[in-house]
């Protein structure tokens, strides 16, 4: 794997800041590194990671938010995208019967584009900020089954069903908010058709195809709708695409696929005096 060598101080802003030898092969497999990193930022004692108490770290040390004037949805916003929880929905000003050490931020010098930890100054407080975020919604998942294959593992962008088989689109997301919906969304070289929209039931929801046929044929995706804060939200999932092929014939409970048959023909030459009569 080739790669540059980077000689840092700890000092620098930015890795590109680092000093750096000439391009050469130092990685060998299985000794990349890898790094976790978070923003200086976090909401404590909600119900989700994008709810609750805004906290900054400055210094070494981590302080709830107090505001020296009140502040708009707009600046609550610069915090909700460092959390990466989509935009600002509430914002409280929650009050305790004992003084603690917060960091002091002002409105207006983080809607002048400052991050938090810069408008940050050290003070006591009973008041601190507390804030709700509508969090970013996770993609769904989209996968097909059909009534000979099961779930296809073959090929994760695409999936074969027999023409007249039963087959089934199913969409599903990881909880975050009770409720909400799947639309199934079909586009193919002809057309573009949105089916009825489906309950998100334990957060999944089914599509029943009886008989696939070519019209079937084309590509999928799952979008999941719900609201929540008195706001509408939607993900869309990743495309996969469906064909039908060939062609599905039953026997009683036997499944047969079409196959060629066949016939020989004999012909024998049979002598008068071989006939009795």
């Amino acid at each position: 794997m080739g790669t540059k060598e980077f000689q840092c101080g700890g000092h620098e802003s930015a890795l590109l800041d680092c000093s750096s030898a000439s391009e050469r092969n130092t990685c060998s497999p299985g000794t990349a590194v890898s790094l976790t990193c978070s923003e200086p930022v976090r909401l404590v004692g909600g119900e989700s990671r994008c709810a609750g108490d805004l906290e900054v770290e400055l210094q070494g040390e981590w302080r709830p938010v107090e505001y020296l004037s009140p502040w708009t949805l707009k600046a609550a916003a610069v915090a909700c995208r460092e959390l990466d929880c989509g935009s600002a929905v509430s914002l409280v000003r929650r009050y305790e019967s004992s003084e603690r050490p917060v960091w002091e931020i002002s409105s207006d010098c983080v809607e002048s584009g400052s991050a938090l930890r810069e408008c940050a100054a050290s003070e006591s407080s009973y008041h601190f900020l507390n804030l709700t975020c509508s969090d970013k919604l996770l993609q769904p998942n989209i996968s097909v089954s059909s009534s000979m294959y099961g779930v296809s593992g073959a090929q994760q962008q695409g999936f074969q069903v027999f023409r007249g088989s039963t087959f089934t689109i199913s969409c599903s997301i990881q909880p975050q908010y009770p409720g909400g919906s799947f639309q199934l969304n079909f586009t193919s070289i002809n057309s573009a058709n949105n089916y009825d929209s489906e309950p998100a039931v334990n957060h999944s929801a089914h599509f029943l195809f009886p008989a696939a046929e070519p019209a079937h044929q084309g590509s999928y995706s799952c979008v999941y709708h719900v609201s929540a804060f008195s706001q509408d939200f939607s993900s869309e999932s990743r495309l996969l695409s469906v064909t039908v092929t060939g062609e599905l014939f039953t026997v009683g409970q036997s499944v047969m696929l079409p196959r060629r048959t066949l016939v020989r023909t004999e012909c024998f030459t049979v002598s008068p005096e071989a006939v009795t009569p």
